[in-house]
């Protein structure tokens, strides 16, 4: 009976150890298949190298159909095995499971350099420099102007118009009389000889005002030099009479009509020195 029991006992102790170690060696089975399917591949030649820009601006690397760039550059006796060290195009890749194919690279959008048998011109700028002038010479205002030293290029200075500043009226004309001042001042009598109204003004000292036809009116103590403007309510013309007095500082003015354009006037001006325009 106690045989029996030791027999059983080891039988039940044989089985438990072959269960165990069934158990222990089940997690690694898996973990080795996880591995392996965790393993990368990677494209060698992936589709990139043949869509643009790349197709024609990037040398696929060997073992690889050349593309468009790398068969230009086999022509042009470049070595297929080397990419223009200007153009690194940086590719991804992803972890393929076993069910799928092996996935396109995500290669992300960079602004390409210029190829070295593509030529850029370059101008440069060059700055324009102000040269100060001397406490000697005169300050000239000219206009601003950039000047270029690229070869090929004219450079035109631009032409300023002079301006001519016309003469005072008192230097175009001879006085058409002269009379003598009062300390500076002038009194004058205007005179409308004519039928209709006449409106006249002293610059400065009056308002607008309105002298009858066949009347007159003093103007007294004006300061010279002294500007009067006269001119018919009808709109007809004017010849203007200046006539100086024997007493200083006295002027009359005799106003008539007058059919010349050439002889109408409008405005009288006594200068300083006692000089009498009419204009």
């Amino acid at each position: 009976m106690n045989k029996d029991y030791l027999k059983l006992r080891k039988s039940a102790e044989l089985l438990g150890a072959i269960c165990g170690g069934l158990l222990m060696s089940l997690p690694a089975t898996p973990q080795a298949a996880v591995a392996q399917q965790s393993t990368p591949r990677v494209n060698p030649c992936p589709r990139i190298f043949y869509e643009e820009p790349h197709n024609s601006r990037v040398v696929v690397p060997q073992g690889c159909p050349p593309n468009a760039f790398t068969q230009q550059r086999e022509v042009q006796g470049g070595t297929s095995s080397q990419a223009v060290p200007s153009q690194q195009v940086p590719i991804t890749t992803q972890p393929v499971a076993p069910e799928q194919g092996v996935s396109t690279p995500q290669v992300p959008t960079t602004t390409q350099p210029v190829a070295p048998e593509q030529g850029v011109s370059i101008t440069p700028q060059v700055p324009t420099r102000t040269q100060s002038p001397s406490p000697e010479q005169g300050v000239s205002v000219s206009p601003p102007t950039s000047q270029s030293s690229i070869p090929g290029q004219s450079v035109s200075t631009p032409q300023v118009p002079t301006t001519t500043q016309p003469p005072a009226p008192e230097q175009q004309q001879a006085p058409s009389t002269t009379i003598a001042l009062a300390n500076g001042r002038v009194s004058v009598r205007l005179v409308n000889d004519t039928a209709a109204n006449v409106t006249y003004e002293v610059i400065g000292d009056t308002a607008p005002r309105s002298l009858e036809g066949k009347s007159d009116v003093m103007l007294q103590g004006l300061n010279a030099p002294v500007t009067v403007t006269f001119q018919r309510e009808d709109g007809g013309l004017l010849r203007a009479i200046p006539q100086p007095s024997s007493e200083p500082g006295m002027l009359e003015l005799r106003l008539n009509e007058a059919t010349d354009v050439g002889k109408d006037r409008g405005t009288m001006r006594i200068q300083q020195n006692g000089a009498v325009l009419l204009n």
